[in-house]
């Protein structure tokens, strides 16, 4: 979104006689941060962590609106205890992490980017074989917002859903089923949790070892709820047919020497999932609307 367009969405902050500064270069320097935030009592940040440190040295925050869904890059035990208010921009990504996460489904079964590389060297499709998702078992794991829309395109591509949700749940056309369940009949598991404390190592090398030979991985979520070295194990050694993913450990750029470029049957996306013009747009919005909301709150 331009500078322009966020602009005009600031105006009513404006109004009220709110004096907004805007850097629009994305610096993860704690010192830099604290330099641009110090004197700040609310600040917009998207997944860039602000740890203890951070908060230590800007004594004046009250509110953090988050342009990102996740909270795990934020240090909420430091912010509750100073009460500074935490809000997330819940929903504006939804279906554009569900919509990449059907796309990454289709790529890995119809071999679309091993095909685009074979055609630019004068190739053809004889070594080509893909599958379809019609018929195929789609297994939902954690079934939110987003693991929902995934489970609503799967339905139209003809697909049965099963899904496990932490808080038992039921839905419409959606099995719900337990964990060892989900993983046993699943022909494509799409991972859709939170990163926390618990589902940190969610999927491990245990629940490799139950799901079917023929399974695919896909991960639009958050990269620690997989273990990544449980992850490359099972694709060096055939345990799951393959596996797509947008997240990491670490925030793309990876490392050269990053174990998981090795690893067979993969594709590996640099965290796109939720980088869309149209979420983009909604995201500023929510969070404006989220900064005002707080402020019509505090003055009440």
């Amino acid at each position: 979104m331009c500078e322009c367009k966020i602009a005009q969405l600031c105006e009513p902050l404006k109004a009220q006689g709110h004096h907004i500064t805007f850097y629009p270069d994305r610096n993860e320097k704690e010192e830099v941060l604290i330099e641009r935030a110090q004197n700040a009592e609310i600040i917009i940040v998207s997944n860039i962590p602000l740890r203890k440190s951070f908060l230590d040295a800007c004594p004046c925050l009250k509110m953090i609106s988050v342009a990102f869904t996740g909270l795990d890059h934020i240090d909420l035990e430091e912010c509750k205890k100073r009460g500074i208010t935490v809000v997330n921009a819940a929903g504006y990504a939804t279906h554009a992490v569900a919509e990449l996460a059907i796309g990454m489904m289709i790529a890995v079964y119809r071999k679309i980017v091993g095909g685009d590389a074979i055609t630019r060297i004068g190739g053809s499709r004889e070594s080509f074989l893909g599958s379809e998702l019609h018929r195929k078992t789609v297994g939902i794991i954690g079934a939110g917002a987003i693991g929902q829309q995934v489970a609503r395109l799967a339905l139209a591509f003809g697909c049965r859903v099963i899904a496990y949700n932490r808080t038992p749940r039921t839905f419409e056309n959606i099995q719900s089923v337990d964990k060892p369940t989900l993983l046993r009949e699943a022909d494509i598991i799409s991972i859709h949790l939170p990163l926390t404390a618990e589902t940190k190592d969610f999927i491990g090398e245990e629940e490799f070892n139950i799901m079917q030979p023929h399974a695919v991985l896909i991960n639009t979520a958050r990269g620690p709820i997989v273990n990544k070295d449980a992850l490359y194990e099972a694709l060096r050694k055939g345990k799951i047919a393959g596996a797509a993913v947008d997240v990491y450990d670490q925030e793309p750029p990876l490392p050269g020497g990053y174990e998981l470029f090795n690893a067979p049957n993969l594709l590996m996306l640099p965290h796109m999932g939720y980088a869309t013009r149209e979420a983009f747009g909604d995201r500023i919005r929510i969070v404006i609307d989220n900064i005002l909301n707080w402020l019509n709150s505090t003055t009440r």
